[in-house]
């Protein structure tokens, strides 16, 4: 087995980055979800699932770390990431309510101009991380602006698994995930508790729930008509009413991935 792709998501809900090597840091990849586009009157984080218009967000970092933030139509613009303590705002991210640095008033005219709506755009400094979902992980386990995990891993035999149930390809975008592991059975991953990748070992910590943002095609925002792949995944992979496709993931301290390197399951 061997990992065979890499994604990171600079932005909550924007476009996908494919990495070669990443060093991973105390919250996943680094720089994955770091930022996030918020509501401007009360903090509540926006994705793909309400505003399409976020997939057209192509993020990525320059020579001098700041964000590169790219969309059809609109100029390029290039954002500071913020001090740890600048500008706090208050934002909420499902159950969770934290306070982090704003990003300025143009990152949130040129978003509020993309979507049409007036929003923020935040960012998540390592210092004010989330802690994981109660039951999940350990003290020391942080997470930025992920649903919920600092990493999500699929096994590229249980794409092909589900393609093959639906007879047509899906996109392994449309799972979000950042690790892609070649060379297991479908759904092995299901069974793995921790796993060597290089030198890092990683946690596998519970599956991953899967929503409508799945029926959205990566490349164009559009929703499939048939709802798939969730119509096929409810007929096999549901369980007590929620959806299950990918592992979430916790890494067990800092290092570095390249695409290439040997999967060894340890548990």
């Amino acid at each position: 087995m061997f990992l065979s792709a890499l994604y990171r998501y600079p932005v909550k809900s924007g476009q996908a980055q494919s990495l070669v090597d990443s060093p991973v840091d105390l919250l996943g990849l680094r720089g994955d979800r770091r930022w996030m586009v918020v509501e401007q009157d009360n903090g509540r984080f926006l994705t793909q699932r309400a505003w399409p218009g976020l997939g057209q967000i192509n993020a990525s970092y320059d020579e001098h770390g700041q964000l590169l933030l790219q969309a059809p139509g609109q100029a390029p613009l290039a954002v500071p990431v913020p001090g740890v303590d600048d500008d706090l705002r208050g934002v909420t991210i499902w159950r969770d309510t934290l306070r982090v640095p704003d990003a300025g008033d143009a990152a949130a005219a040129w978003l509020s101009e993309l979507l049409g709506k007036s929003v923020r755009l935040v960012y998540c400094p390592e210092q004010r991380a989330r802690y994981l979902p109660n039951g999940y992980g350990l003290n020391s386990d942080r997470a930025a602006f992920p649903d919920g995990f600092p990493l999500l891993l699929i096994g590229q035999g249980s794409l092909d698994e589900l393609n093959r149930r639906i007879g047509r390809p899906m996109e392994m975008l449309r799972f979000r995930p950042n690790l892609v592991v070649e060379g297991a059975a479908p759904f092995a991953e299901d069974g793995w508790k921790r796993i060597r990748i290089g030198e890092l070992t990683f946690r596998l910590l519970k599956p991953s729930v899967r929503c409508i943002l799945t029926t959205l095609d990566p490349a164009t925002g559009e929703r499939s008509a048939d709802r798939e792949p969730l119509t096929t995944l409810k007929t096999f992979r549901e369980k007590e009413g929620d959806v299950l496709f990918g592992q979430n993931v916790a890494a067990d301290g800092p290092g570095a991935l390249r695409v290439g390197m040997a999967v060894e399951v340890i548990e």
